[in-house]
């Protein structure tokens, strides 16, 4: 599987999908053109980093349809989307699904080249989020569940006394435990402890809400 960096260009006219891939090559790119989205579908693998590149009206699945069909698949390649028939409604709808820009065709070919710079930006960007985050998980795994019971309560800001009595244990076992804890996880402080359990993303009861 191909690692640098790919443009991944969907567009059912010809001329249109090898202006967008002669232009990404110009800038010593890799581009893979595709006359469909389903056919985009079909070669896609999972993972391969880049961006994609997609004109709304097709014969068969739209752009935005794409869009939509990656978000389910959870693929979270970033879109830039190109359309001759730029409306509000497709804006709209575009932006919500998540794509980097919408282009009205005819474009410029230094803002499409500005559009897929910002998009592979953003794939760098959120492959490292996503390292960072399995990277916490693969430490919170580590934690035995005496340990999770604690943390718990340590990243509400509950005090070692009350997480003694919530627990049914000493002082000094909580003490030992938290120490243990900030080891495992590599966190400095209560706040950094926080920091990492938001950036796993998960549920941590009314204490803690999830960040949106």
């Amino acid at each position: 599987m191909p690692s640098e960096p790919t443009v991944f260009v969907v567009d059912d006219d010809q001329q249109a999908r090898g202006s967008v891939c002669v232009l990404v090559r110009s800038l010593g790119l890799r581009a893979e053109p595709f006359a469909s989205a389903e056919q985009f579908l079909e070669h896609y693998v999972e993972g391969r980093p880049g961006c994609l590149v997609t004109d709304v009206r097709m014969l068969s699945m739209s752009g935005l349809e794409l869009q939509e069909e990656l978000t389910r698949r959870g693929i979270t390649l970033p879109v830039v989307v190109l359309t001759a028939y730029a409306r509000t409604a497709v804006t709209v709808r575009a932006v919500q699904a998540g794509a980097v820009t919408v282009l009205e065709k005819p474009y410029q070919d230094d803002d499409l080249w500005d559009a897929i710079r910002k998009a592979l930006t953003q794939d760098v960007a959120g492959r490292a989020e996503h390292r960072h985050r399995q990277d916490i998980r693969r430490r919170l795994e580590q934690l035995t569940p005496a340990q999770r019971q604690a943390m718990d309560l340590i990243v509400v800001g509950k005090p070692n006394k009350v997480i003694a009595q919530a627990l049914d244990v000493s002082v000094r076992t909580v003490e030992n435990r938290r120490h243990e804890i900030f080891g495992a996880m590599q966190a400095d402080s209560v706040a950094e402890l926080v920091r990492m359990v938001i950036d796993a993303d998960l549920e941590r009861g009314p204490g803690l809400p999830r960040e949106s």
